[in-house]
């Protein structure tokens, strides 16, 4: 099968029309806005919906209405824009609403800049806005996996009816890669009962509500959403193991910077040194069963993330104490390059003191 040439923001928008959404609101900002002008013009050719919102506050309120209705639906943004839909985003938790958001992180804090980050990883995997919950959270390395997620993504949402995170960086948006995208399927969308779509067929109206003033009703909330994530803790880790076994120095990274890692891992390798890799590909639920059991018998971890350390926080919780657990990042948009890995890599090897 032929391929063809996509950049990542925009194999983001094919992945989706390909995964049945026709609906999306957004609003541009950099370095994700390829995907919005891409959806403006690919949505009105499949008879879907665009609208550029005024806001990103507007855009996930919109994301309410069309899921309420049962539609398949989407949002996109980068690191501010998401900041200001976190109340809209926990509506929609509270609501059980199927939708997918999409973050293509920049540099932070504040505005910061337009480079590369994976900063927001705590906004991502701890919920974010108010409240209890939690976000399936996937994060692909390259356009071709963009694709295949993005189709997983939608068909996680309907089944777990909750919102799905697609976690990005500004490199893997705007990137080009050759990809394969398979013929163009007809999406057949399983009914929704519990969609707000009319009284026609029904006894009473279906109701699309997150508000419960009585607070053993909201508790009863709470906990029917924890046993909702405990069986997708159960069911739905996906991770990558890239040159695992006999690995004594264990590194664990996710989107760019695993791809980043993977080259280190080789160049290490080369040198006799036993390295490998784990890259989460669910951020939340995250792998740390694997991780754990690799724990048994590695020497150390390292952790190398775009940021000043955030999943490094789960990497240590996952292996407990077993081995020790290294940090090195970059963050503010500096991408950490394969020498600088490897000269992490190779102080561990050397013994060398270590904060």
């Amino acid at each position: 099968m032929s391929k063809i040439l996509m950049k990542g923001n925009e194999a983001i928008g094919e992945g989706a029309i390909r995964a049945g959404c026709r609906h999306f609101f957004g609003y541009p900002i950099t370095p994700q806005s390829e995907l919005p002008h891409y959806l403006a013009k690919r949505m009105p050719e499949i008879g879907g919906v665009f609208l550029q919102a005024e806001s990103e506050v507007s855009a996930i309120n919109m994301v309410y209405g069309a899921a309420g209705a049962g539609m398949r639906v989407m949002t996109s943004s980068s690191s501010p824009g998401l900041s200001l839909m976190q109340e809209g985003i926990s509506y929609l938790v509270g609501a059980e609403l199927p939708c997918v958001i999409v973050n293509i992180m920049r540099g932070g804090p504040g505005l910061g800049n337009i480079a590369p980050a994976q900063s927001d990883y705590f906004q991502s995997t701890k919920g974010g806005g108010h409240g209890d919950y939690k976000l399936i959270t996937l994060a692909p390395e390259s356009v071709q996996e963009i694709i295949d997620l993005m189709a997983k993504a939608f068909d996680l949402g309907d089944q777990y009816r909750t919102p799905v995170m697609l976690l990005g960086d500004g490199i893997l948006g705007q990137m080009m890669e050759p990809v394969e995208l398979g013929e163009i399927q007809e999406v057949k969308q399983a009914a929704k009962p519990w969609a707000a779509t009319g009284m026609r067929g029904r006894g009473k109206p279906n109701i699309i509500n997150s508000l419960y003033i009585d607070p053993e009703d909201c508790e009863n909330i709470n906990k029917k959403l924890f046993a909702k994530y405990a069986q997708i803790a159960a069911k739905e880790q996906m991770w990558e193991e890239y040159q695992l076994e006999g690995a004594e120095i264990v590194l664990t990274a996710y989107g760019t910077a695993a791809r980043i890692c993977k080259s280190a891992v080789d160049k290490a390798r080369a040198k006799g040194i036993k390295a490998g890799l784990i890259r989460p590909i669910t951020l939340w639920p995250f792998p740390g069963s694997v991780i754990a059991r690799a724990a048994e018998t590695a020497k150390c971890f390292l952790t190398v993330e775009m940021s000043m350390g955030q999943m490094v926080e789960d990497v240590r919780l996952a292996v407990n104490g077993t081995c020790p657990v290294y940090f090195y990042g970059r963050t503010g948009g500096v991408v950490p390059l394969v020498s600088d890995v490897l000269a992490e890599i190779e102080k561990l090897v050397d013994g060398g003191d270590r904060e």
